[in-house]
């Protein structure tokens, strides 16, 4: 899926207010460094379950939006999950968490934003829950709200 590169910097001088800028300061691990699209949302906690779930599904241009609690200790998205993504058509995958195999990752044509990395797998329990309103610091992200990413950071239109 081939999307125009956006500048966060430049849409929210073009829109200000209207846009939300999420502060946690996330990291880039996939290859494509600048991606925008609808969301799609899972709150999940040390359980990717549901990520692998939804991803496994067409995206169709969307960006999948996880808050993992910003917890560290497992990985919520590893090479095969993000394969699985990038072959059915997600922009990206915004992870308020880790995730692993940084270096297949960095091949994909796939937008992804972490808060770090750890090679400790999770159990997939699918505990948690999809396409409800998540919070990413002092950011409310409702399903369907346009996100766009690029390396300046994070901005949600709701």
């Amino acid at each position: 899926m081939h999307q125009e590169p956006i500048s966060t910097a430049d849409l929210y001088d073009q829109h200000g207010d209207a846009l939300q800028s999420i502060s946690a300061q996330f990291q880039d691990f996939g290859g494509r460094l600048s991606f925008y699209g609808p969301a799609r949302t899972v709150k999940c906690h040390e359980d990717n379950g549901l990520v692998k779930e939804i991803l496994s599904f067409p995206g169709n241009g969307a960006v999948l939006v996880v808050d993992g609690g910003a917890s560290l200790r497992y990985a919520l998205m590893g090479d095969m999950i993000a394969a699985s993504a990038e072959a059915n058509g997600w922009a990206g995958v915004v992870i308020n968490g880790a995730v692993r195999d940084r270096a297949a990752l960095a091949d994909m044509e796939l937008g992804i934003k972490a808060l770090g990395s750890n090679p400790r797998k999770t159990v997939k329990r699918s505990h948690g829950s999809v396409d409800e309103v998540i919070s990413i610091g002092d950011v409310k992200i409702r399903p369907g709200a346009m996100v766009y990413a690029d390396i300046d950071g994070i901005l949600v239109e709701n």
